[in-house]
Formats: structure tokens, sequence, C-alpha cells
């Protein structure tokens, strides 16, 4: 699982991230909230950790634009800022849990594990894009009301993007995601695509490249 770190402090951000690396989490880090922003609106995550006092956009902020853009990630909020009010805050803006600094790396560890649990447990079994409906417990695919056979690496590449409906995934992450990190060639995941694009969006309404980024997938309209 790839985690999110929004930390302006290098010596936390540091730190943590050799834990979370040691426990097998792979990490990005961005030191300001715009970056922030911009990584999470690009890429998937498990687990989000926004400091809430940030450089050029605040905590809250970030935290207020991602729920509105419809990204439910998990969004642990980390600050020094221990008053009621504060976490209130922090909580009213779409954090789904609050750790005041400093703070054990133990019990972040604890919170991590549990927010990655309620996201895996929350994942809906039945996703729909426009004509695409996808049964994920049995990984059934159809279009239009017809089944169409998928490829395995074709499946969760469909998957995968009918997950993050109107976001970005680059070409790092769905080599990430889809064939977790196995040693691929450069066209792999364009090959892969394109053959995705044949069974099920032949007239690519649904499925966009986005030149210089990656791919996206959009319900039609």
């Amino acid at each position: 699982m790839r985690i999110l770190i929004v930390e302006d402090d290098p010596d936390i951000a540091e730190g943590v991230s050799i834990a979370l690396r040691r426990a097998g989490y792979q990490i990005d880090w961005a030191e300001d909230g715009e970056a922030g922003e911009r990584q999470a609106f690009m890429h998937s995550y498990g687990v989000i950790l926004l400091d809430l006092m940030l450089p050029k956009k605040d905590g809250s902020e970030v935290c207020k634009a991602l729920r509105r853009a419809d990204i439910s990630t998990p969004i642990l909020m980390m600050t020094a800022r221990d008053r009621v009010s504060d976490r209130v805050m922090g909580l009213d803006a779409g954090a789904d849990d609050y750790l005041v600094k400093p703070f054990a790396i133990d019990e972040l560890l604890a919170r991590v594990r549990a927010l990655s649990r309620r996201e895996s447990a929350n994942r809906s079994a039945q996703l729909v894009v426009g004509p695409v409906e996808i049964d994920t417990q049995g990984q059934i695919v159809k279009v239009s009301g017809q089944t169409v056979q998928l490829t395995h690496r074709e499946y969760s590449l469909l998957e995968a993007l009918a997950r993050n409906v109107g976001r970005v995934l680059t070409r790092d992450a769905i080599l990430e995601r889809v064939w977790n990190n196995d040693e691929a060639l450069p066209n792999t995941v364009n090959f892969h695509m394109s053959s995705l694009r044949k069974k099920v969006d032949p007239e690519s309404k649904l499925i966009h490249t986005v030149h210089g980024f990656g791919y996206s997938m959009r319900s039609e309209g």
C-alpha cells in the first residue's frame, strides 16, 4: 500500500517514512499543502497523513478540497495543536482521525492499520461507470448488459480506473497497482490499455489518455 505524507518538517517526514517503509508501506512525501493536494489528485493512496499547519495551503483546506472532489482516501491529520476545537475543526474538514504531535510511532502505525482496514471494508463490491458494470467479488464485467471476457491484467486495470473515476492514474501508479512493481516493458501499460479499450470502450467515451501523465476514466458527459 502506498501512503502520502504531507509534512513540512523534513525530520518528522523522514522519521515517519522510515517507520512506514519498515512496516512494508511505500511512501510519497509532499512538503507543502499545494503539492500534497496535487499528488492526492494525481495518484491513488491507501492513507494520507496530513499535517495541519502547512505552507502555501493549510491541511484543513487540503482536506476540504479532497472531500469536495469525492476523494474518499482515509486521512489521518497530524498536528501539534491539541485543543478540542482544533480536533473538531480537523474532523469537520473531512479527516478520519487526528493524532497530536509528538506521537509514538507504534500508535501511528496502529492508526494507519485501522484506517486501511476501514478502507478495505468500505470498498464497493459493485462499480458502475456509464454502461460498464463491474462485480469485484466475481470479477465479472458487463458492458451494456453483455458479459465481456478480460485477462487478469485487463480486469485489474479496469478496476483501478473505475475506483478512481475522474482522477488521473499515472503509468507509475498503474504499474504499482496492477503489476505490483514487477519488472515490465516500457510500453506494457499502453499495450494492455489498448486491448482493454477495444473490449469495453471502443469509442473512447470513458477511458481517456492524459498526455504526459497517464489515463483517466470518466462517466459519459
